[in-house]
């Protein structure tokens, strides 16, 4: 990626703002394999909200230092919650709804979220890395969904894997949590792309730029009609769609944009 504006380290999170308005946070406890813990999880959470109030923003990547992109909840943190008196289920509710918000935080973004998977993205890792709208990984990345393991079955992970994937590759990873490659998770329709290692930078780079280009506006409201068509009818899809066309088409960035493309210049966004 190309020209850094603005770099700088919170709690568990790395910020980096480039001047394309390109955001990427990166996960940065490699020594916890990026566990979301409490902290990670409302770190991540504060920094997805303030970059939706924030204009300059229009991509997040979503990264992580060390060999894990992330390897899931904390269990020292949830093992240490069954000490309290009703053996955990209050604390066991409390990280399962902070973790369920912050995954549909990112699918109800208004701005576009790549993950940027690089090493083993497991359990609510891989759920992190499956609520993304699109996932880069490297050639010797692995997801996998392993509770089935150690009794802990990876339900809510499978509410992502299960919207990303076909319901017969979702069970496979869920029933015997075994580690799947990225060439694999790519033809399973978990990964959008792979290359190697030296190739992320400019890849991830290259797409979110592209990305970053477009309206804010268009983009805004591309993605959320994306996910609300997903679960209607054919019928019911079509006619909300058609609604959607019919306000873009009078939004500013549509005129300009249909104009741009007919006089064959490059278009002015007003991201409205």
């Amino acid at each position: 990626m190309q020209a850094v504006a603005i770099q700088e380290e919170a709690d568990d999170i790395l910020q980096e703002r480039l001047a394309e308005g390109v955001l990427t946070l990166t996960l940065n406890n490699p020594k916890a394999r990026n566990s979301l813990s409490e902290a990670m999880m409302a770190s991540l959470q504060a920094r997805l909200d303030a970059a939706a109030r924030d204009k300059q923003v229009r991509v997040i990547v979503i990264a992580a230092n060390g060999p894990a992109f992330s390897a899931g909840h904390d269990l020292k943190e949830l093992t240490a919650g069954r000490a309290q008196e009703d053996g955990g289920r209050a604390y066991f509710t409390t990280i399962m709804q902070r973790c369920a918000r912050l995954m549909q935080t990112i699918v109800m973004h208004p701005r576009p979220v790549i993950a940027d998977v690089r090493g083993i993205a497991t359990a609510a890792g891989c759920q992190l890395a499956a609520s993304c709208d699109m996932v880069i990984a490297s050639s010797n990345a692995r997801f996998a969904t392993p509770g089935v393991n150690i009794g802990l079955f990876c339900s809510t992970p499978m509410v992502a894997l299960s919207r990303k994937v076909s319901q017969n590759h979702a069970m496979e990873m869920l029933l015997t949590g075994e580690f799947v490659p990225a060439q694999r998770a790519m033809e399973i329709g978990l990964v959008n792309r792979v290359c190697e290692v030296e190739d992320m930078d400019r890849v991830v780079g290259e797409l979110a730029r592209n990305i970053a280009s477009k309206s804010l506006m268009t983009l805004k409201t591309g993605k959320q009609a994306f996910y609300r068509q997903a679960d209607m009818t054919l019928p019911e899809a079509y006619a909300f769609t058609a609604d959607v066309m019919i306000d873009n088409m009078l939004k500013q960035d549509a005129i300009e944009g249909v104009g741009a493309f007919i006089e064959k210049r490059q278009p002015n966004w007003t991201d409205e």
